[in-house]
């Protein structure tokens, strides 16, 4: 795997610990209109009853994984021309996929609904910080890899 890819799936872990910690700050908070956090209910959906400890650290390993995998996709996508709206086109993609697959799995419905519609919103906004995370960490780091090699 080459610097770039190797650098898009790190900025991918990063974008993901980025959404992740505000979408825990929301849980913690009460104002996330979320019934549990995705990747959790995710890992409940595909592991079943198992104890909590192992339903978060499955569905966290997955949901860095995921965002790794998505941080090296983009890379491959979009190449060396990384920008901010790239990076919200990239997080609207993955939300989107969101919407129209994991939620339906986990009974929630299409974007939702059947909990509440704050939850296309509020999952909106991770996936929006995750693109722009991602799309600015790799842009600077385009930046510091181009002045590097003057």
């Amino acid at each position: 795997m080459d610097m770039y890819k190797k650098k898009g799936f790190i900025w991918g872990l990063l974008a993901t610990l980025a959404m992740t910690v505000v979408m825990l700050l929301g849980m913690i908070s009460k104002l996330s209109p979320m019934p549990a956090p995705i990747p959790i209910a995710l890992a409940k959906w595909a592991f079943g009853d198992l104890p909590k400890p192992a339903l978060m650290g499955l569905g966290m390993i997955a949901h860095f994984l995921y965002g790794g995998i998505a941080g090296l996709v983009f890379t491959l996508v979009i190449k060396n021309r990384v920008n901010i709206w790239k990076g919200l086109g990239w997080g609207i993609l993955l939300w989107l996929g969101m919407q129209l697959i994991f939620l339906p799995l986990l009974g929630w419905g299409v974007f939702g609904i059947v909990i509440s519609p704050k939850i296309a919103v509020a999952t909106l906004m991770l996936h929006l910080i995750y693109g722009i995370t991602l799309s600015w960490g790799l842009g600077r780091q385009n930046k510091i890899t181009s002045s590097s090699e003057s």
